[in-house]
């Protein structure tokens, strides 16, 4: 019993103390002449289903939660927006080359239409983002059109 309570310590100790190892959560200023919304005049519907669905993780304008302040799980939220800002990042999509912007178009209307974006486990979380059939045809469409027009 008595290793028991020293184990439950010492993990008390470390969770306690791994607290004091911050995420950066500060976002990069916006260039709103670069900003895919602004940029592509995007309809105010399409911009909001865009800004609920995937800002948080594909843009420079990323809402942290409260439960985002607690490591390791800070860690692991800050992971997932790096990754997902490499591979789409709204804020900057006005910098992109032609070819960038068709291969991000092409995965992002196959994302929205698969069901595998938003993330399933970001949906639990965050119910607002979790899209309807209608909102996800309605955003794969307008993604498809952008490659069809070539207006990227």
């Amino acid at each position: 019993m008595k290793t028991a309570k020293k184990i439950l310590f010492w993990c008390l100790v470390g969770f306690a103390l791994i607290q004091f190892i911050p995420i950066d959560k500060v976002n990069k200023p916006i260039d709103h002449k670069v900003n895919f919304v602004e940029v592509k005049q995007t309809p105010e519907k399409i911009a909001g289903l865009i800004k609920k669905a995937c800002y948080d993780c594909h843009s420079n304008e990323t809402v942290y939660p409260k439960y985002a302040h607690i490591a390791p799980v800070s860690w692991s939220i800050k992971s997932h927006i790096n990754e997902g800002r490499e591979h789409l990042n709204f804020s900057i999509w006005g910098t992109y080359g032609k070819e960038l912007k068709e291969n991000m178009l092409d995965r992002a209307m196959e994302s929205v239409q698969n069901k595998t974006m938003p993330m399933p486990g970001y949906i639990v979380y965050h119910k607002e983002a979790n899209l309807s059939s209608a909102e996800r045809k309605l955003l794969a469409n307008y993604f498809e059109e952008m490659l069809k027009s070539k207006t990227y």
